[in-house]
């Protein structure tokens, strides 16, 4: 049967490559047609519905594998209430029994911990944003649609493409918000799907992972050694500026779990490697 990714972004796409190199049949869902031709031009079977709408998923095959790692589009309209806890009720409900296997990604959002503690699958989740209120809300929908789904919790995700907009930053003199000294968790985005494969090939039915590198660190080193890489200037920072995204970032993320029950390590364990790679791809 073949396997399915709805949510075809940044991460989606870096798995059903993966999917399609193992020699898979990947079948992606978009909400829009134009992107189905992009779809499928990349060997890949579209299928156009939109997570926000009842209508389209009555025709979905049946897969082996099902992805759900569904985004954000803040220009779309729906809040992202709406499209993470509404929309994957909707989805569930409609399409749940199409799939063998379901993977859901979350993120390390749903920690509010902000006194540089370690956590792990464990460790109650305590939010303190908005964003990790609605991941967690999310985390127990899917849950109680699918008890034998697998939630695989992601630290930040860098890589090829995403140092753009902080290289700009850089150059510019723009200074970043929050504490210099907050603990970052990030996992390279070739991890990060990885790790899907790795649940899928273990069949974690029904368990809880969380994904990120070996190196969590504090965010003014990372700043410093991305301008080093790029050549720029020192990075700044303001404690008062985007202060309300950074509340909760004060954590450090392990992935042992993940190791000792499917195999799984970071191809990029720290940050050094991954970044640079994500540089070099960017130019």
């Amino acid at each position: 049967m073949p396997k399915l990714i709805i949510g075809y972004g940044y991460l989606g796409r870096r798995v059903a490559r993966m999917w399609q190199e193992a020699g898979d049949e990947v079948i992606a869902v978009t909400r829009r047609p134009e992107r189905a031709r992009e779809i499928q031009a990349a060997g890949i079977t579209p299928f156009v519905a939109d997570v926000t709408d009842r209508q389209g998923w009555s025709d979905l095959p049946s897969v082996e594998t099902a992805l759900y790692c569904v985004g954000w589009d803040r220009t779309a309209g729906p809040t992202k209430r709406f499209v993470f806890v509404d929309g994957l009720a909707s989805v569930m409900r409609q399409v749940q029994t199409q799939a063998a296997r379901w993977i859901y990604i979350s993120s390390s959002s749903v920690y509010g911990q902000s006194e540089g503690e370690w956590v792990d699958e464990e460790t109650e989740c305590r939010p303190t944003t908005p964003n990790g209120e609605i991941c967690l809300d999310a985390e127990r929908m899917f849950r109680e649609s699918c008890p034998q789904g697998t939630i695989l919790r992601l630290a930040g995700i860098y890589g090829p493409g995403r140092m753009l907009a902080r290289r700009e930053q850089l150059l510019q003199g723009v200074p970043f918000g929050g504490d210099p000294q907050a603990w970052l968790n990030l996992i390279h985005v070739i991890d990060a799907a990885s790790a899907v494969t790795a649940i899928e090939q273990a069949d974690c039915r029904g368990k809880l992972y969380l994904a990120c590198d070996d190196e969590p660190v504090r965010r003014g080193e990372f700043y410093n050694e991305l301008s080093r890489l790029l050549n720029a200037p020192r990075p700044t920072f303001d404690p008062q500026r985007d202060a309300g995204r950074t509340v909760g970032l004060n954590k450090r993320c392990r992935a042992r779990k993940l190791k000792q029950e499917t195999g799984w390590a970071p191809g990029y364990p720290t940050f050094r490697a991954g970044l640079l790679t994500a540089i070099e791809s960017d130019d």
